[in-house]
């Protein structure tokens, strides 16, 4: 470097006068205070040179904060906000819809459902509505020979509604219901009607009860306990039935129980019928004596864009779509308007979230709830983790799974399952599917398994019910989340962080406190990026965006670094302050307050804001900082533009997606702006020659130009918007000098020589400034 871009450092103080005067009429000063004072004589220590790390993230790393297309995802995620509907159930805890009979076990006081039989009245009606399920041929068959069928499937897919058709075909219509409590191995011939047809629905999660006593791990005796259902109860259950000239239906849910007996004689995987199908055989019904053209109008508006949103599910099941036709049927009748049925369409979402967490910790005490607990667990974990990979979120749930099991019962030592469902069946769980997918690691994208549910309003809807319906459940939740929030991968905290914005929106006195709070306020680079990110997240409920703009004026004043820190970082997001403005203005005040290192953070805010939505905003306000004089505020822009060079554009992802800046993720930020941003070039020339010819940030601006210009060598496009931008930063003659000899430095570098051809384009470029 040329002395021209080099700084005297600043001259320290005389040291006569840093020394203190002898006091006159003194005792000759003892060994250990004239030690001392020779300390205080010496100058302080310089602080540190923010310049010497621009460039790196408040988190420690080189670049940004990762995580751009995790965040994304994450948003999209949360985006389908819809209207909170409650579904309220009988205090049986079981109603008939459609297709189905629905059963939420405990939902009232008493037994959930006692063996009895079906009303003949249903089974006609079932009959007239019922539309067979795929390999429903092939399940009568089996039944016809064995007398028995398992089968499994989720609750709402249609496995009672087949069971009843497949029961009621072969018995004409004469179908009993089994007392769910009642274990298989207990059914003697005598509970059996001959010539009848049998269900037995099971509990979920192998909550059946096979008899005998058990133990915990001490060997203590706990009483009944579940059991484990086999072939050779099954095989038992099938000759008493065979000999009453009988039939019998089993329904298990998805899990261990139905891994292992599918693999058997009985068991069969119920797959439910196509959504058309059902919709249009309940609408023919619904819609009897109306004009012939009353159907495909159903049907036609069925397909309507506003209304598929309001639904939020990728398909119906079943018992849905029979609520749909009902729906559709009376709008046709003019008996519900237009907004009336969309919010009818959300309340399946709802309804399912609320089935799944209804009781999913009975019976109070583990290891007996830890089932369920599990995949209410694991149901949370997709909901913050959709359309990430598998493995995280299943890590996830195990995580919160072990909260809420301490949470509920604290003196039961608590572990894993090693061997318990298998991943390719626990996502039947949580109405997920596992699919291939790429994964976006800022750097690179690698091809992943990615877990997401089936209808993107199910996410939001599962964190509602949670938040909003279970106080107690919060505890553990918020203790997960903060220690996913300490993840230093992108693709963890940035979900846990987003999901945790989200929350604090929906009660903000509880998350502020519970959520945001601790993590602010804790010496963590990654806790407190998470919990601006949370803030920025929360801030877009313009009811709570007064609330966070407060929290964090009060902040900015703080004693406490970690909550400056946390403050300066949320502003990078340019929502929590309610504006892009608003924040600048507040990050230039704590610059002209602070020290080195509200300064680094400053600037990574300024740049993550020059990445955003509003770039020419914050290109003005540059500019008017420079004109301010102010060396404080100075020193901010020559940061910022240094962040322009030094990080690629997919680290400074914001809340809000930028598509313009899309095909240009993996560039530096600067280039990225150039090729979208035209009119703001010449405001980013100035910017970027005045932190080239300024002595305190030139040597490391003049370094980051020279990686733009190495990977311009190995990107055509990159190459073009450098060409066409390096005549305006060499217009004078010691800008020129200073370009091309970083150009013939690079060419001759011998571990890593630049190409010949892009440097000799470049030089080119460089000497066309001579021309202006």
């Amino acid at each position: 470097m040329s002395s021209d871009h080099e700084e005297a450092p600043p001259p320290d103080a005389p040291a006569d006068e840093q020394k203190p005067a002898p006091a006159p009429d003194r005792k000759p000063a003892e060994p250990d205070a004239e030690a001392a004072a020779q300390d205080a004589a010496e100058p302080a220590p310089e602080p540190p040179n923010p310049f010497a790390t621009a460039g790196r993230s408040p988190m420690g790393s080189a670049g940004g904060t990762g995580g751009s297309g995790t965040a994304h995802a994450a948003r999209r995620t949360f985006a389908p906000r819809q209207a909170e509907r409650f579904v309220t159930f009988g205090d049986d805890g079981q109603y008939f819809h459609g297709n189905y009979f629905i059963n939420q076990f405990g939902a009232g006081p008493g037994p959930a459902m006692l063996d009895g039989p079906v009303p003949a009245e249903e089974l006609r009606r079932l009959a007239g509505v019922y539309c067979e399920t795929p390999g429903y041929g092939r399940m009568r068959t089996r039944l016809r020979e064995c007398g028995l069928l398992v089968l499994c499937g989720e609750r709402g897919s249609g496995r009672t509604a087949t069971a009843l058709a497949l029961l009621s075909e072969l018995t004409d219509n004469q179908v009993t219901r089994l007392d769910p409590s009642e274990a298989v191995h207990r059914i003697s011939g005598d509970m059996l009607k001959e010539e009848h047809g049998h269900l037995l629905e099971l509990p979920s999660d192998e909550l059946q009860r096979e008899g005998g006593r058990s133990t915990r791990g001490d060997g203590r005796d706990e009483g009944r306990h579940p059991g484990r259902l086999t072939e050779l109860h099954l095989d038992r259950f099938s000759r008493q039935l065979l000999t009453a000239k009988a039939f019998g239906v089993v329904l298990v849910e998805s899990g261990d129980l139905a891994d292992r007996l599918l693999r058997g004689r009985y068991g069969m995987q119920l797959r439910p019928p196509g959504t058309e199908d059902v919709l249009h055989r309940h609408l023919r019904i619904q819609l009897l004596g109306e004009p012939p053209e009353a159907l495909d109008a159903c049907r036609q508006l069925a397909r309507r864009e506003d209304l598929k949103g309001a639904l939020g599910l990728d398909e119906l099941r079943p018992k849905e779509a029979a609520g749909l036709a009902e729906l559709l049927a009376r709008h046709w009748r003019g008996e519900l308007g237009d907004d009336e049925l969309l919010d009818g369409c959300t309340t399946f979402v709802r309804a399912q979230a609320r089935a799944w967490f209804a009781g999913a910790d009975r019976p109070g005490t583990l290891p007996e709830a830890g089932p369920a607990l599990g995949a209410a667990a694991f149901r949370i974990a997709v909901a913050v983790f959709n359309g990430s990979p598998y493995g995280l979120a299943a890590e996830a749930a195990e995580q919160l799974a072990w909260e809420m099991s301490v949470t509920l019962d604290p003196e039961q030592p608590v572990g894993r399952r090693l061997f318990g469902t298998h991943a390719d069946d626990r996502p039947a769980l949580a109405r997920a599917v596992v699919e291939d997918a790429e994964f976006d690691l800022g750097d690179a994208q690698i091809p992943v398994r990615a877990i997401r549910f089936q209808g993107e309003a199910l996410a939001t809807a599962v964190l509602r019910e949670v938040w909003n319906g279970y106080h107690n459940a919060r505890g553990p939740v918020v203790r997960w989340l903060r220690t996913l929030c300490d993840d230093p991968r992108p693709q963890v905290w940035v979900r846990a962080s987003v999901a945790a914005g989200v929350l604090c929106s929906w009660d903000w006195v509880h998350g502020a406190g519970e959520l945001i709070g601790p993590m602010a306020a804790v010496d963590s680079p990654v806790q407190q990026m998470s919990a601006a990110t949370a803030l920025a997240e929360a801030s877009r409920d313009a009811s709570v965006r007064p609330a966070v703009g407060a929290l964090l004026k009060e902040w900015a004043t703080s004693e406490d670094e970690a909550l400056v820190t946390t403050a300066l970082l949320a502003h990078g997001y340019g929502m929590a302050a309610g504006s892009v403005r608003a924040s600048l203005d507040a990050l230039a005040k704590a610059v002209r307050a602070g020290d080195v290192t509200t300064l680094s953070n400053a600037a990574f805010s300024v740049t993550r804001l020059l990445a955003g939505a509003e770039p020419a905003t914050v290109v003005s306000r540059l500019g008017a900082w420079l004109r301010g004089g102010q060396r404080e505020l100075a020193d901010l822009v020559l940061l910022s533009v240094l962040g322009t060079l030094t990080t690629r554009t997919t680290y400074l992802w914001g809340l809000d997606e930028t598509e313009a800046l899309e095909e240009h993720a993996r560039r530096p930020l600067l280039v990225a702006l150039l090729a979208t941003h035209e009119p703001l070039v010449g405001k980013l020339a100035d910017l970027v020659s005045l932190t080239l010819g300024t002595a305190r940030s030139g040597e490391v601006a003049l370094e980051a130009l020279g990686r733009v210009l190495r990977q311009c060598a190995d990107d055509p496009a990159q190459l073009e918007v450098v060409r066409g931008f390096l005549p305006l930063i060499t217009v004078e003659r010691r800008d020129r000098d200073r370009v091309r000899h970083l150009l013939a430095r690079l060419v001759r570098d011998e571990d890593d020589p630049l190409d010949k051809n892009a440097a000799r384009l470049l030089w080119e470029a460089a000497a066309e400034g001579a021309e202006r």
